[in-house]
C-alpha cells in the first residue's frame, strides 16, 4: 500500500485508466467478432459493412496507443483477405 501522496494517486490514476483499456479492448474485440459473423454468413453488404467499421475501430485503437501501429496494420490486411475471399 502506498504512503506518499503521489503514488496513492497513480494507484487511482492507473485504475481508472486500466479500466477504460479494458473496456476499449472489450469492444474491439466484439466488432472484431461481428466481422468474422458477417463474413460467415456470405452476405456481401453486411461483410462489407462490418469490414468498415472493424477498419475504423482499429485505426482507432492504433492511435490511442490501444494496439501497436503494426498490429493494427497486420489486422486490417487479414481482415481484407477474409473479406476479399469471402466474394
Amino acid at each position: 500500500m502506498p504512503n506518499i501522496k503521489s503514488a496513492k494517486k497513480r494507484v487511482k490514476v492507473t485504475k481508472v485508466k486500466d479500466a477504460r483499456n479494458q473496456a476499449a479492448r472489450s469492444e474491439l474485440r466484439t466488432i472484431l467478432k461481428k466481422f468474422d459473423a458477417a463474413v460467415a454468413s456470405q452476405d456481401k453488404a453486411v461483410a462489407e459493412s462490418a469490414y468498415r467499421v472493424a477498419v475504423k475501430a482499429l485505426d482507432k485503437a492504433a492511435a490511442s496507443h490501444l494496439i501497436h501501429k503494426n498490429k493494427a496494420a497486420n489486422k486490417k490486411s487479414k481482415l481484407t483477405l477474409k473479406l476479399n475471399a469471402s466474394k
